[in-house]
C-alpha cells in the first residue's frame, strides 16, 4: 500500500498502483527530461488534451516539449501528492523551470487505459514570490 493510500485508509488496486507508477515515470522521463521521444512510451498518439495551450494528440505535445526545452532546459516537477481513483491519476506538484524560479503549483489529472495516458486536464497557479497568505500552495 502506498503512503497516499494508507493516509486515505484504503488500498489501491493493482491497476491503480500501475497507473500511479506509469504517471510518476512519465513525469520523470517526459516532463523533467523534456524528451519528446519518450512520449510514445506513456501517452497514446490520439490522446485528448484539455490544456488550452497545447493541441490534440501527441505531436503537438512533442512540439511543446521541444520549445519548452529551449527556455527551461532543466525543469523540476516536485511531486507533493499523487492519488489514483479508478482509471484516473491526480498529481499535485511544484514546477520550477530554472534555479530560483518560484514556479507554478499544478494539478494534473490523467485518465489511463491499459496503463497509457489517453486524456489530460490541468490547473496551474503561479507561485508568488510574496504573498499575503502565510500558508503556501503545497
Amino acid at each position: 500500500m502506498s503512503a497516499t493510500a494508507a493516509r486515505e485508509g484504503r488500498a489501491y488496486t493493482a491497476q491503480e498502483q500501475a497507473n500511479i507508477a506509469h504517471v510518476r515515470a512519465m513525469i520523470r522521463e517526459v516532463l523533467d527530461a523534456l524528451d519528446p521521444e519518450a512520449v510514445e512510451r506513456f501517452i497514446v498518439p490520439g490522446y485528448i488534451q484539455h490544456n488550452q495551450m497545447v493541441g490534440q494528440g501527441s505531436e503537438p505535445l512533442k512540439r511543446f516539449l521541444r520549445e519548452a526545452k529551449v527556455h527551461s532546459p532543466e525543469p523540476v516537477h516536485d511531486i507533493k501528492r499523487i492519488f489514483a481513483d479508478g482509471d484516473h491519476v491526480i498529481v499535485h506538484y511544484h514546477l520550477r523551470r530554472w534555479p530560483g524560479d518560484t514556479g507554478y503549483a499544478i494539478v494534473d489529472i490523467f485518465r489511463l487505459e491499459e496503463t497509457m495516458v489517453v486524456e489530460h486536464w490541468d490547473v496551474m497557479m503561479e507561485v508568488p514570490g510574496d504573498s499575503p497568505n502565510p500558508v503556501g500552495p503545497f
